[in-house]
């Protein structure tokens, strides 16, 4: 066995959500929703955006070097893949804590799942993690749901706040904490995610861990998804404001980079996409993309055991990323 993997079966775990550590269920024919609280809407930096991520006015594809908006950085690492007709993807997605050192920035690890163009008519279903201490007010891992039909500007929101995701699930909390999460140099844990699209009704399914169905994202929600998608996406993502002047302290995955490996750097494997008749295909060609190396980075990788996998991740600003 490769180094990624040696010894691997035994200390990598699925993890599941915190709400079920103190007994929390919901009755047959209802599903649980984490409460919005006045504290949750005061945080918000705009009020009319709340829920929502920032409007991106510039390009972000395959080939971009990011975006920024109102001063706001967003950087990411991601494995793309682009040019042919996909019905969805499927990762497993190692969870941490990264720590963040603004309350308006993020950090998530995903899967996107995107048609259109890059200017106002960009589709997207997006699923992973994030901590978010603005959106959530802590900063723990979150399970969360996005989607946007008109590339962030008025369409789509976060989780379930507003209408659009249809949950059919009563044992999965949208917005819930992620528990347990792994821990530099120890045990290690992950999440299964797997978006795809319906042949028969054509909406947008998400399937969470081990075949639990979360719910769907209706097909008339979208324009350009509502047929295939064109790109897929895995990776992770920070927002950089510079309140202080610098590259933020905010970390990406384990806040380590990609080059430490397994049990010190976060990974996503076992990467997947889907095709017209619901086969799940391993992923064929990517395109790696890192918008600043030096504070964050990337390195794939490929086994018998984790199929297509990566590293990622990093500690934002340090004596290379000032």
């Amino acid at each position: 066995k490769s180094n990624e993997t040696s010894g691997t079966e035994e200390i990598i775990a699925e993890s599941f959500q915190q709400w079920h550590d103190s007994g929390g269920s919901c009755p047959e024919g209802t599903v649980p929703i984490r409460r919005t609280t006045e504290k949750d809407v005061l945080r918000a930096n705009k009020l009319r955006r709340f829920g929502k991520k920032p409007i991106r006015h510039l390009r972000r594809d395959s080939s971009g070097n990011g975006h920024e908006v109102c001063n706001y950085h967003y950087q990411s690492l991601t494995h793309s893949i682009r040019g042919e007709q996909y019905y969805g993807a499927k990762a497993k997605l190692n969870v941490w804590a990264p720590k963040v050192t603004d309350p308006y920035e993020f950090s998530l690890s995903q899967i996107w799942v995107i048609s259109g163009s890059f200017e106002n008519d960009l589709n997207t279903i997006e699923a992973g993690w994030q901590v978010s201490p603005e959106l959530y007010g802590d900063s723990y891992p979150r399970f969360f749901t996005y989607w946007t039909t008109d590339a962030y500007q008025a369409t789509g929101c976060y989780n379930l706040l507003c209408s659009g995701f249809v949950q059919t699930n009563n044992k999965i909390a949208i917005g819930a904490a992620i528990s347990p999460r792994s821990s530099y140099r120890g045990r290690q844990f992950d999440i299964g995610l797997m978006v795809w699209k319906d042949p028969k009704h054509g909406h947008w399914w998400l399937e969470f861990g081990s075949g639990l169905l979360v719910g769907y994202w209706p097909a008339f929600l979208f324009s350009h998804l509502r047929s295939h998608a064109s790109m897929v996406q895995f990776g992770g993502e920070i927002v950089n404001s510079r309140s202080t002047g610098a590259h933020t302290y905010t970390q990406m995955g384990s806040g380590h980079f990609a080059g430490e490996g397994f049990g010190k750097s976060s990974y996503f494997r076992n990467l997947q996409t889907v095709d017209w008749d619901n086969n799940l295909l391993p992923l064929n060609s990517m395109h790696l993309q890192a918008d600043h190396p030096n504070c964050y980075d990337v390195r794939q990788g490929r086994n018998t055991v984790w199929g297509t996998y990566f590293y990622y991740g990093g500690p934002g600003r340090n004596i290379r990323c000032p």
